[in-house]
């Protein structure tokens, strides 16, 4: 090893969901199968291209004001970043600096133990219950911070804000985040408790029901003075982040309520659809509160039939980790999609090969 690689930071990276460059039923990301709101190609039609040798607003005024108006918050209770992931390592690293370990689930959104090695934040992730659902009892004790997903990734279970106020209540002295990148194929959002809780910080996303997700769109929520922080820190770091075609394409999106509820109904009832038919064919999975569903199957393989749906040119999610790696995560995608999906895995099914099912 040469001396210089001994200052180096090394770390595990997160490894991103595959973007496949060909043609494919692609239900392996989580984005939303359906496009984005008409008033986001009407807002790309409008940019003048002259406009980009500026550089864009940094207080993103905009769209922080379309989002500070859907959610019935302060101007100044909005945060935003670079997607959700922008938006969550700059809450590490402004937030998680005590020296004790954050708490996080140790089956959840895998960036969350990245971030805390890159930052060199001690961690300990407390155990999902036997039902893959978080036992709040863990999150009682002495911590540095604690950040869960609700629905959380990759089981998609969604806790309602009874569950998360009990896990606020016993963290009264240091910051509780909650990732919201499914909340709107759930319940109720915690962004309800943020004027009862001035330690909670609620992010959320446009990749998933916004279908965005190529624009890279995040925000926060929380009490004035977490978000000045927040601030105080992003301008530390890039003053610049959100650039002039994500935020006009952005507030368009935010403006139109009603396509983005449309939306969100339509892939909730191909969910309910797909959970029956993943049934029919011997799936168990969790309840999905998600747009995507994790599936196992008592005869099949997950690993064999994932990479079978893979050379079909099905993409689906497979993470070869304890405890999981009988599952599979299945994105809800356009009810088309999900009929190739059946297609297939009635046929696979049907086969009967031993290595497999």
């Amino acid at each position: 090893m040469e001396a210089f690689e001994k200052n180096i930071r090394r770390v595990d990276p997160y490894v991103p969901g595959e973007q496949p460059r060909q043609k494919a039923v692609k239900l392996n990301t989580n984005e939303n199968p359906y496009p984005p709101a008409p008033g986001v190609a009407k807002a790309l039609r409008e940019m003048d291209p002259a406009d980009l040798r500026l550089y864009p607003d940094p207080a993103c005024t905009g769209l922080v004001e379309a989002l500070a108006d859907f959610h019935h918050v302060g101007k100044d209770q909005v945060f935003t970043g670079v997607g959700s992931d922008e938006v969550l390592a700059l809450c590490f690293l402004t937030f998680f600096n005590s020296g004790k370990p954050i708490l996080f689930p140790d089956i959840t959104y895998s960036f969350y133990k990245v971030w805390a090695q890159l930052y060199r934040i001690p961690f300990e992730t407390p155990a999902l219950d036997a039902d893959f659902r978080i036992v709040k009892e863990d999150y009682y004790k002495e911590n540095g911070g604690v950040i869960f997903p609700n629905p959380n990734a990759p089981t998609a279970i969604y806790e309602g804000l009874d569950f998360v106020e009990d896990i606020l209540c016993h963290n009264r002295d240091v910051i509780v985040i909650v990732d919201e990148a499914y909340i709107d194929y759930a319940g109720p959002s915690a962004v309800e408790l943020i004027g009862s809780y001035d330690n909670l910080l609620v992010t959320q996303t446009f990749s998933k029901a916004r279908s965005l997700a190529g624009m890279r769109i995040g925000y926060a929520i929380g009490s004035p003075k977490l978000i000045r922080c927040l601030h105080d820190v992003k301008y530390s770091f890039n003053s610049y982040t959100l650039n002039r075609a994500a935020l006009a394409c952005g507030e368009a999106s935010v403006r139109d309520r009603a396509y983005f509820e449309e939306t969100i109904a339509k892939i909730r009832r191909t969910r309910s659809r797909a959970m029956e038919r993943l049934a029919g064919l011997g799936f168990s999975f969790t309840e999905s509160s998600a747009n995507f569903i994790f599936a196992s199957h008592p005869d099949c393989d997950a690993k064999e039939m994932f990479r079978a749906l893979r050379e079909a040119g099905i993409y689906v999610r497979y993470w070869d980790s304890d405890r999981i790696r009988d599952y599979i995560r299945i994105t809800v995608g356009t009810d088309e999609e999900m009929e190739k999906l059946f297609a297939f895995l009635e046929e696979y099914m049907a086969k009967g090969d031993k290595r497999t099912c």
